[in-house]
């Protein structure tokens, strides 16, 4: 709406010719499955990424995370069973693989922004550099564009993916998202657990 009021303010002459540039309203080509495992793999060997970068990207690649989630995740969303890790993104706590689980520890044990007199003893998982405050969702976007992650795209592409290979229903509660929102990516993918009923299934 503001472009033809400009457009006719210049035309009317009160105010000088102006250049409106035009943007783009179609959504980039969706992730492909081959593409987020190349970056799943680029996460894991690119050691000159920032540790902070690439477990960001993963945990949008593996768990579909958005930023916004994963500013708020404290080091106590970490915890272990034995040998296992897990990450409480909604519940259950979600298992964490072997080769992200290492990455995962390393980087709680370097977190930046906790050397200061002032975030000695942050909880986030991403402090900020605001004592008492996680990093902002601008400053994780900003890096993610920089190491050319599409978290959006990347966010989908991982939700349709796991809603193949699980009940909708469990993925949603596991990885804290709207139940129908995942039901309805999975019946898009053609998702075969439609007839699967939510509840304990251990007896």
């Amino acid at each position: 709406m503001v472009q033809p009021f400009l457009r006719w303010c210049s035309e009317a002459r009160t105010l000088p010719r102006l250049q409106i540039p035009v943007h783009s309203t179609e959504n980039p080509a969706p992730l492909t499955q081959h593409r987020r495992i190349t970056l799943i793999r680029r996460m894991f060997t690119e050691e000159t990424l920032p540790l902070l970068d690439r477990v960001v990207a993963l945990l949008i690649l593996l768990y579909a995370q958005p930023v916004t989630r994963i500013v708020r995740l404290t080091i106590d969303d970490v915890s272990h069973d034995g040998d296992q890790l897990f990450l409480r993104l909604g519940e259950p706590p979600s298992p964490v693989p072997a080769p992200f689980a290492a990455l995962l520890q390393t980087y709680i044990q370097t977190r930046p922004n906790t050397a200061t007199a002032t975030n000695p003893n942050s909880r986030w998982l991403f402090p900020g550099r605001r004592a008492g405050q996680p990093m902002t969702t601008e400053a994780l976007h900003g890096r993610l564009r920089k190491a050319d992650i599409p978290r959006l795209n990347a966010r989908t592409a991982t939700l349709r993916q796991l809603v193949l290979q699980a009940p909708a229903s469990v993925v949603a509660e596991m990885l804290g998202y709207h139940v129908e929102h995942a039901e309805n990516l999975a019946a898009e993918g053609g998702g075969t657990w439609k007839t699967y009923a939510p509840g304990d299934h251990t007896q």
